[in-house]
């Protein structure tokens, strides 16, 4: 296996001392790799949210391609947006 040196602060290198003792970890390894495989998961995820509002974001741009959408003057603004909100499932 690999073997890399990192530098840590000390309120990490505390953290990772703590889950060891913890018996969370059988030792600081273990940890940073958990760290490592939640990490990779949190970009996973931030990359099909990101496919996602691209997704959005076409279908946006062909509704206003297409004329579909609702002028809303300056003034009115925040009641149109109130009715959204009310009117959102959820």
């Amino acid at each position: 296996m690999p073997t890399r040196n990192v530098s840590l602060t000390p309120e990490q290198d505390a953290f990772i001392e703590s889950v060891v003792t913890a018996g969370d970890y059988q030792n600081a390894s273990e940890a940073v790799r958990d760290a490592l495989r939640a990490l990779q998961q949190r970009r996973r995820e931030d990359a099909l949210r990101l496919q996602a509002l691209r997704v959005q974001i076409d279908a946006g741009r062909a509704a206003l391609a297409r004329g579909a959408f609702t002028e809303v003057a300056d003034d009115g603004l925040d009641g149109y947006l109130e009715g959204l909100a009310t009117a959102a499932p959820g």
